[in-house]
């Protein structure tokens, strides 16, 4: 189980960084080239939102986690 905290806490990490380069290079034009959420065909107009769903969902997962830990050390 200590694999699988650890391969959320990954995608989480990715999640919360391709989050925030999204909406550095939306809000500022800075780090072009960087982010994935501007690369996605369908999501062009909606380049915030995604990024904010990624940071919220690697917030949920960094929650899942912490949840996890708890459970399994009580």
């Amino acid at each position: 189980m200590k694999d699988g905290k650890r391969l959320l806490e990954f995608v989480g990490v990715v999640l919360l960084f391709q989050g925030a380069v999204g909406l550095v290079h939306r809000l500022t034009g800075a780090l072009h080239g960087w982010g994935l959420v501007r690369r996605v065909g369908f999501l062009d107009g909606y380049e915030t939102y995604a990024s904010v769903a990624l940071i919220v969902l690697a917030c949920a997962l960094f929650a899942a986690v912490r949840s996890l830990r708890s459970l399994s050390a009580g």
